[in-house]
């Protein structure tokens, strides 16, 4: 499962699988709670495909964080996104050392590690699409 499907919606809580398109927006379901929702062409909605992490040299795709989480840990969950700011700031140089420290907020990092968790819990660990090489 790649994270072409995968939407963070703003006001809404956790990711959402993308269902369907309607006349209107689209229907997605809740990776929180499997419920459906209406999503209308007024909501802020990011496809996690599209989403980067700043380093000092270039933007990782979330895809490749992740894929990086999943590698530390062995496809087991993260540490808690509810840790201290210094935890997850410690945690998240472990696994991408060259992160922008100055463009990348601990709020980002709260939600990345989040949003992996969330996916990780769905049973969503193939992160990389397979012809995809990465570079250790």
């Amino acid at each position: 499962m790649n994270l072409e499907k995968i939407l963070s919606i703003s006001g809404k809580p956790g990711l959402y699988e993308l269902k369907t398109q309607t006349r209107s927006g689209f229907l997605a379901e809740s990776l929180l709670d499997g419920k459906k929702i209406s999503v209308s062409g007024r909501h802020n909605v990011s496809l996690l495909s599209e989403i980067a992490i700043y380093t000092l040299t270039e933007e990782v795709p979330l895809s490749k964080v992740f894929s990086k989480i999943s590698n530390k840990e062995n496809g087991g969950p993260a540490i808690n996104h509810k840790s201290s700011r210094d935890e997850l700031e410690e945690y998240f140089f472990e696994v991408l050392p060259d992160y922008d420290e100055d463009r990348v907020y601990a709020s980002d990092i709260k939600k990345v590690v989040q949003w992996y968790n969330l996916l990780q819990k769905n049973g969503m660990t193939q992160f990389l699409d397979e012809d995809t090489s990465e570079e250790e």
